[in-house]
């Protein structure tokens, strides 16, 4: 019987590429907030380093590697995808307003027909 076990293998090397990572997105928020008497210029520009420098350690960590790559399958996939055509999407979306116009009426009536046999028949509430 054949098993799908996965297996995940992080090591200390990567652990710490993802804390790296953690600390200089947050190296990078407290710089912007530490900054505020530099100027505009000084704070986003810290912070754009920061997280950039935070993205590419992620991205060299099997992590990112892994995210990337599920990023490239992804993209491939919707490549493969047989799109309508224009005057198949218009069609379509007509036919979902119209079901969502009548289904809106129905409920509707339902709420009118409801309160009327409730509160003017049974319960004489409205007279």
């Amino acid at each position: 019987m054949a098993t799908s076990e996965v297996q995940t293998v992080n090591t200390g090397a990567d652990k710490a590429k993802l804390a790296a990572a953690v600390v200089l997105m947050l190296s990078g928020f407290v710089a912007f907030y530490l900054l505020s008497s530099q100027g505009a210029l000084a704070q986003w520009g810290a912070l754009i380093v920061a997280l950039v420098a935070a993205v590419v350690v992620f991205g060299v960590s099997e992590s990112g590697k892994r995210l990337l790559a599920f990023g490239r399958d992804a993209w491939r996939e919707t490549q493969k995808v047989v799109w309508p055509a224009r005057k198949e999407a218009i069609q379509m979306t007509a036919y979902v307003f119209a079901f969502v116009f009548v289904m809106a009426l129905f409920l509707w009536l339902t709420d009118k027909t409801l309160e009327w046999l409730f509160y003017d028949l049974i319960l004489g509430w409205r007279k």
